[in-house]
């Protein structure tokens, strides 16, 4: 497909050192290039920032299955996804699918579906579509086909989940709104309520088990997380596997620990932008402030990535080269992608123009190809002049 070859000028540019500065930024073949191609776009009155790396959004369920029976388009679903991703300046998106007990959209047969689909419109759209699986840890029985079902899907990153809710099943007590999560898994709630006291007695076999399950992947090169660490000590068993990134710690000891160690830390970009977690675990900005967040992830709200960044620079907290690089270079040294983050001579052109004035995306470029454009904007590149 091909790619623009064009100089931007007139801009306010966000530099690889954190400056924005008035430049020009020049792209062909798909990279950031640091010599001018003799074709000018005049991009007065906007700002050009680094592409953003979401390397945790949920938000494409509500493309893929709009309402209970109607997940039939996958295929469909999942560019549809894409197109919201690129309205909201994300050159490189991680779908976050469950494999988890729960069922539904957040079962393995709906997550089969879905990362059939990631894999098969990849070449069909603009944005670096790639797939993240948060994996239930009681699901014993799944262990042993889940590395090889990885590569078949090409997926190169895993996050832990526990959501059982073991302190009623140790109690016998059946859970909160069991009936309704039971029919809306399709099951009968009593074979439900079994099913939870069957996986919570689990519990004993599960150390041993996820020690090997987490060596296979480390050793297939499969990134792996915990999701919602609540303690320094979950974080240090984490650890102790190989896991190495902390998604959401619930609490700021787990970030903490987490830091200490060198581990990546992500929180959630609605958090920040909320001013608190809706469930009230840690802030999101008090972890900014103490410098134990490396990456903001959308979660389940896409636009709330760049409005986060913009939002810690706004407040001051951040000066806007340190805010963008939590959603841009920071997650993108977290999946171990060194070919994009900055806006660097040699690395894809992954870039997002904004308007200077109302900081709404004009349009996003990923590996120098457009994936989104409005129309002020759309009139200035098809309005190149060599």
């Amino acid at each position: 497909m091909t790619c623009l070859e064009m100089d931007l000028t007139g801009a306010k540019v966000l530099q690889p050192d954190g400056v924005v500065q008035d430049a020009s930024l020049s792209i062909a073949d798909g990279q950031i290039v640091d010599t001018p191609v003799g074709r000018t776009v005049d991009l007065s009155g906007f700002l050009v920032l680094p592409g953003i790396v979401d390397l945790h959004g949920d938000g494409f369920e509500r493309h893929v299955a709009p309402r209970r029976g109607a997940m039939k388009q996958m295929n469909e679903g999942i560019m549809a996804a894409e197109a919201e991703l690129a309205a909201n300046g994300v050159t490189t998106g991680v779908m976050a699918q469950f494999w988890s007990w729960e069922g539904g959209v957040r079962g393995p047969d709906f997550a089969a579906q879905i990362l059939t689909a990631i894999a098969a419109v990849k070449g069909q759209v603009v944005t670096d579509l790639r797939a993240q699986l948060r994996f239930e840890t009681h699901l014993l029985d799944d262990y042993a086909a889940l590395p090889g079902k990885l590569r078949d899907w090409d997926v190169s990153y895993l996050v832990f989940n526990d959501h059982l809710p073991h302190d009623r099943l140790a109690e016998g007590r059946k859970p909160p709104r069991l009936t309704g999560q039971a029919l809306k898994a399709g099951r009968n709630p009593e074979r439900h309520f079994e099913m939870l006291l069957d996986l919570h007695s689990r519990g004993p076999a599960l150390p041993a088990a996820l020690d090997t399950l987490c060596e296979t992947l480390t050793a297939q090169g499969v990134r792996l997380g915990s999701h919602d660490d609540q303690s320094a000590t979950d974080r240090a068993l984490w650890r102790d596997r190989g896991v190495r990134i902390s998604e959401f710690p619930e609490t700021q000891d787990a970030a903490e620990a987490a830091r200490d160690a060198g581990d990546a830390i992500i929180m959630g970009a609605p958090n920040l932008v909320r001013g608190g977690s809706h469930k009230g675990n840690a802030s999101a900005i008090d972890l900014v402030a103490m410098g134990l967040c490396d990456a903001l992830a959308s979660d389940y709200h896409y636009p709330s990535l760049r409005r986060a960044a913009l939002m810690l620079a706004q407040t001051g907290l951040l000066d806007l080269g340190a805010a963008w690089q939590l959603i841009s270079d920071g997650p993108a040294r977290i999946l171990g992608l060194t070919d994009r983050g900055r806006l660097t001579p040699g690395l894809r052109a992954d870039l997002v123009i904004l308007d200077q004035t109302s900081h709404r995306v004009a349009a996003t470029l990923s590996g120098g190809r457009v994936s989104y454009m409005t129309g002020d904007i759309a009139a200035r590149l098809l309005n190149v002049r060599a």
